[in-house]
């Protein structure tokens, strides 16, 4: 089975996914962990992307779909792909449709956590006094808050038309929000 969730950063995308991951024996796709494991390496492409993270930017197609695609293979051999942070365009969202193609695969389902921008807020100033990520400063926050609304909510009919895409109010507790994803995947 393959799985993107979809929301605002802060939703309980990876939250949800490494339940789903521990559950299901899938793998996690979460782009936004690459990109971190990427900037710790301190490479050049790290250090790149930390300058465009920390302003709240986001990451080049290219980049991003060259990063899903190198752990492709590993997700499908282990059962399928938990996308989280990706796709973030249209150009990632047909980029994935063929890869998953050549692999002879699909995505099954698209999870929409719907938020609220104010509790969000809330959620990522905690994380970012807790774990001092980079990307969750409250100013960058609303920098991508704001990409998210403006390139990544347009991709909701691409997947509502397909008939996959079922939305979630992920404002509840993290086990009551477990349960509906469960319901929407059964």
């Amino acid at each position: 089975m393959n799985l993107i969730l979809f929301g605002p950063p802060a939703a309980g995308k990876g939250t949800q996914a490494k339940r789903l991951v521990e559950q299901r024996g899938m793998v996690q796709l979460s782009t936004g962990d690459m990109l971190r494991e990427a900037i710790a390496s301190g490479s050049d492409l790290g250090k790149q992307c930390q300058t465009i993270m920390s302003e709240g930017g986001l990451i080049a197609d290219d980049i991003v779909i060259a990063l899903i695609e190198a752990r492709l293979k590993e997700a499908e051999d282990a059962g399928g792909a938990i996308f989280d942070g990706f796709p973030r365009t249209l150009a990632q969202a047909e980029a994935l449709d063929v890869m998953l193609a050549k692999l002879g695969k699909k995505i099954d389902h698209v999870v929409r956590l719907k938020v609220d921008d104010g509790q969000l807020l809330e959620r990522v100033s905690k994380r970012f006094a807790e774990q001092g990520r980079p990307d969750d400063n409250p100013d960058s926050f609303k920098v991508r808050l704001d990409a998210y609304n403006r390139n990544t909510a347009p991709l909701l009919p691409y997947y509502g038309d397909k008939g996959l895409l079922t939305e979630i109010d992920g404002m509840g507790a993290i086990a009551a929000v477990a349960g509906e994803i469960d319901k929407a995947l059964a």
